[in-house]
């Protein structure tokens, strides 16, 4: 890969500035980029190829660490950066981008190598491929060269049929090699320390089973609201924006079976399984083992924190999920029998995403007299922040007596120096310029979360007499997600401090 035109749809929008332009500014720093490329800023908004860079360089600013941000190393990058103002809903702005292209082509030397990428609503996401097919923006090259792939933002569809038809029009346009559905969850470092955690130690793979653990919870909680998404995030809801893609996707690297090796087949083929073999939920196992949940407003000293129904550009009666808690189970031999808790919601009181082993207790309790007991092994996968793996272990408090404590042996991403800033969608980004998909959601495995999960949308939207509870703001959301895991405990609280955790179980 020597040549490489990135053609960004939504160039002036947040994910942008937020996420793909430091992203890219870290791939360039580093030299991780093609020798000869440009990226192309696509948007409405009225810029300059001068202005952009400079609306693109204050952003830098804000976004990348200050000790990465080198002032004439973010003035080449810029030199990279171009924009076109268009709209890409209109079919007559295609042919002027098609130009553009051209023009930009001839002066890096590029033979129609395009990377699309659509950072824009969804509405959008049928839209643009159809046009760019209009024009043969679409279609590879002779010999590998000129070759077009397109990378979108979940979420891919709203609905199992909606999923089908968006992948349906995509496979029309494209082959499935060149369409990569982002999820920056895998992308991120310490999903894939996890793959290496779970399969480069022999001593974990047999106790990775229902033989061993109790149970699984995955948490992904925001300590924010919805910001100014109001206007798609009232037509998703947490099922939709977190569940479908992310939650699942932590589900499938905890619960898959080992790749025969570590391509894009083989993962991916592994992931699928796992969506596949997810327990169907029953309506009365629905009313159930879910809970969803609204934010409601609520005081905390000096700080205030309005209701979701008073954000920017959401319905006043809305009734979209911004929590959701649930039970699941995968019918298959490995975990047959071992129940996975995830939980997801807006405004809560801290940032963080987890998994939490719960090991089983041993099988005879020899210290069951004592005042404080033995708890069960844990281990927690802590993903975001402070990023690490924690082990639980039960050892005898020094001392008179013999009193249990459980000491913890932990790995820690601070201790090398941290993870560095960008991780997730630079690492995702680079895959697919050197046409590495491996990391990337196939359209089978998409198909298979919306099965799973199309019962549930059907059931809410037909049966109003499910309840959407209230939590305040800053909480741990509604009390009734706590009745869900009540059979095997409580929820965890994670904190700030990945160690801190309960010492004792007293009698």
């Amino acid at each position: 890969m020597k040549t490489l035109i990135m053609v960004i749809f939504g160039g002036s929008g947040d994910l942008t500035k937020r996420k793909l332009m430091p992203s890219l500014y870290l791939l360039f720093s580093r030299k991780q980029m093609p020798p000869n490329f440009a990226i192309l800023g696509v948007a409405r908004t009225k810029y300059t190829d001068e202005s952009y860079r400079k609306h693109i360089k204050e952003n830098l600013k804000k976004y990348i660490k200050p000790q990465e941000f080198d002032s004439s190393c973010v003035d080449s990058f810029l030199n990279t950066v171009f924009y076109k103002t268009m709209d890409p809903s209109i079919a007559d702005h295609y042919p002027l981008l098609k130009q553009r292209l051209s023009q930009l082509d001839k002066l890096i030397g590029n033979p129609g190598n395009y990377l699309y990428y659509l950072a824009t609503p969804p509405v959008l996401y049928e839209t643009i491929p159809l046009l760019l097919q209009s024009v043969d923006l679409n279609k590879p090259g002779p010999e590998h060269e000129g070759y077009k792939r397109i990378i979108v933002e979940k979420p891919f569809g709203h609905n199992l049929e909606s999923a089908k038809q968006l992948d349906s029009l995509y496979t029309s346009i494209f082959e499935e090699n060149q369409i990569y559905r982002i999820d920056h969850f895998l992308g991120k470092e310490t999903v894939q320390n996890m793959l290496a955690l779970r399969f480069a130690n022999v001593v974990l793979e047999p106790l990775w089973n229902r033989n061993y653990i109790h149970h699984i919870e995955i948490t992904a909680v925001e300590n924010m609201g919805i910001e100014q998404r109001g206007g798609f995030y009232d037509k998703a809801g947490a099922l939709r924006d977190m569940v479908q893609s992310h939650l699942l996707q932590l589900l499938a690297v905890c619960a898959m079976e080992p790749p025969v090796s570590f391509d894009a087949d083989s993962f991916r083929n592994e992931v699928v399984k796992v969506y596949q073999s997810l327990k169907p939920l029953t309506a009365s196992e629905i009313r159930n083992q879910i809970v969803r949940g609204q934010y409601t407003a609520s005081e905390n000293g000096k700080q205030h924190r309005v209701a979701y129904r008073e954000e920017e550009k959401v319905d006043s009666h809305s009734r979209t999920e911004t929590y959701v808690a649930m039970k699941l189970n995968i019918a298959n031999w490995r975990w047959d029998g071992v129940p996975f808790y995830i939980r997801t919601g807006k405004q809560m009181p801290t940032l963080v995403t987890e998994i939490v082993i719960h090991f089983k207790p041993t099988p005879h309790i020899m210290f069951s007299r004592l005042t404080h007991c033995p708890l069960p092994n844990r281990m927690i996968i802590r993903l975001n922040p402070n990023e690490g793996v924690v082990f639980t272990l039960s050892m005898k408090i020094p001392g008179a007596g013999f009193n249990m404590g459980q000491v913890p042996i932990e790995f820690t991403y601070d201790s090398l120096g941290g993870v560095p800033s960008g991780d997730a969608y630079a690492r995702l980004l680079e895959d697919c310029m050197q046409g590495e998909n491996t990391l990337f959601t196939r359209s089978d495995a998409v198909e298979a979360s919306w099965r799973f999960l199309d019962p549930v949308l059907k059931l809410w939207e037909k049966d109003s007499k499910i309840p959407l509870h209230n939590y305040a703001a800053g909480s741990w959301g509604p009390v009734a997600a706590d009745r869900i895991i009540k059979a095997d405990g409580n929820w965890s609280n994670p904190c700030k401090n990945l160690t801190n955790t309960n010492l004792y179980c007293e009698l």
